[in-house]
């Protein structure tokens, strides 16, 4: 990790910082802080954890698809994916490894709140757990969402619609048990109360402050990872990432390496780090315009070999 200067910082990554507190240190990710081990030859799919993925709605089957295929890329053992009935045949035809779980669909095309005890069993035997890419937000969300946030005992990522209604109800935050990840686009984060007024960076302090039990990843262009006094900010990644689904790529990616053991805040670098560099790599090839989220999980591998 580099340590970067506030100078440096806002010649590199122009935001409103405003006055920051004197404790916070700001560092820069490299690779050699995030280096992925050997695998030991003498292994199986469970040496690498379950990873659960509780995404998708009428409407809003590409997402789930996304996580759960970055998930596979990115190495956890098995991925399990639980979407809706009513989007169950399209996202089962598209997940190249995934086990796909059908669980009651609700009148809107979401999941109904009636799946909660199938969902928790699940939970239970889960390494780690993503939940809210494409999920819809109605109050079935909202009762899945309690749910998991105050069941889980495994790490847990709130992301896309899950995020939304959390914003409704700040204190489920507090409730959660398990290790919390969330990883909110700027919308998303004024959604959950963040006042980006004073620049991201100190609203990503100011909102960790509040929350200390959580790591922010607060993304954009120099995605910020933000874990009590100290801030990461993420070098890869380009405007050719700008296309809706890119977020449901970096829950894959980020669950799969939860899934496989990995320390929270090394997971939540590690991912931002790949999942950037992973579309820097696609536009090299494809040019920034035309890189969709389906190429950031082609060129996963590439971005995963070079921290090897």
């Amino acid at each position: 990790m580099k340590t970067l200067s506030m100078e440096d910082y806002r010649a590199r990554y122009p935001d409103r910082t405003g006055e920051l507190p004197e404790d916070l240190r700001l560092l820069e990710i490299q690779p050699d802080g995030i280096r992925l081990p050997k695998r030991n030859p003498v292994s199986h799919k469970y040496s690498y954890g379950r990873a659960l993925i509780i995404a998708g709605s009428t409407g809003y089957s590409g997402a789930p698809v996304l996580a759960a295929n970055a998930c596979e890329r990115g190495g956890a053992g098995l991925t399990q994916l639980v979407v809706p009935e009513s989007v169950y045949a399209i996202a089962a035809s598209r997940c190249d490894g995934a086990v796909v779980t059908p669980v009651p669909a609700s009148e809107a095309g979401g999941i109904r709140s009636e799946a909660l005890r199938q969902i928790l069993s699940l939970l239970g035997k889960a390494a780690a757990c993503a939940i809210g890419p494409g999920l819809g937000i109605n109050q079935d969300t909202r009762e899945l969402t309690e749910c998991v946030i105050r069941e889980a005992t495994c790490p847990l990522i709130l992301d896309a619609d899950a995020l939304t209604v959390c914003g409704r109800h700040r204190e489920w935050l507090s409730a959660c048990r398990a290790p919390l990840i969330l990883t909110p686009h700027e919308g998303e984060f004024r959604r959950l109360g963040g006042d980006l007024t004073k620049g991201r960076l100190a609203a990503a302090r100011t909102f960790t402050a509040e929350f200390p039990q959580t790591i922010l990843v607060l993304k954009g262009y120099g995605t910020l990872v933000c874990a009590g006094e100290e801030i990461s900010v993420n070098p890869t990644g380009s405007p050719a990432m700008a296309k809706g689904g890119s977020g449901d790529v970096l829950t894959g990616l980020l669950c799969a390496l939860l899934a496989q053991g990995f320390d929270l805040l090394f997971s939540a670098r590690c991912a931002v780090y790949l999942h950037g560099l992973a579309g820097d790599l696609a536009r090299a090839e494809l040019g920034e315009y035309s890189v969709t989220p389906s190429d950031l999980i082609r060129f996963l591998p590439s971005a995963i070999q070079r921290l090897c």
